[in-house]
């Protein structure tokens, strides 16, 4: 790929570190100001970048690389988490959170995606 999109429009947030949330990992909401590693159909609040003193601080924005499982195409795009670390496409509307799809390495199975 000729451009780079790393860093566009990049806001993260710092929430109390719940249940397996974890560098890389898709994370959901799962109490006040807490979050955790999604399970499978969860819809991501964002994407972990970093687990420390208990805090865990997430991208909620912007563009992100991903690890993807599924038919995930270029374009607009629902997600949701598949339980195991990726995302992959939502099984049913609004059943996902709308992000765009930018780019995308088969051979690695991540994707950059616009939150």
């Amino acid at each position: 790929m000729n451009v780079s999109f790393n860093g566009l429009g990049a806001l993260s947030a710092t929430f109390e570190a719940g249940e397996g949330a974890k560098a890389g990992l898709p994370v959901k909401i799962s109490a006040d100001g807490t979050v955790a590693a999604c399970a499978a159909g969860d819809v991501p609040v964002g994407i972990c970048e970093k687990v420390r003193g208990g805090y865990a601080a997430v991208q909620v924005k912007g563009y992100a690389t991903v690890a993807y499982t599924g038919a995930l195409a270029l374009g607009a795009a629902a997600i949701a988490a598949d339980g195991e670390g990726k995302v992959k496409p939502a099984e049913a509307e609004g059943k996902g959170r709308d992000v765009f799809v930018l780019d995308m390495d088969a051979s690695a199975g991540t994707a950059g995606i616009l939150l």
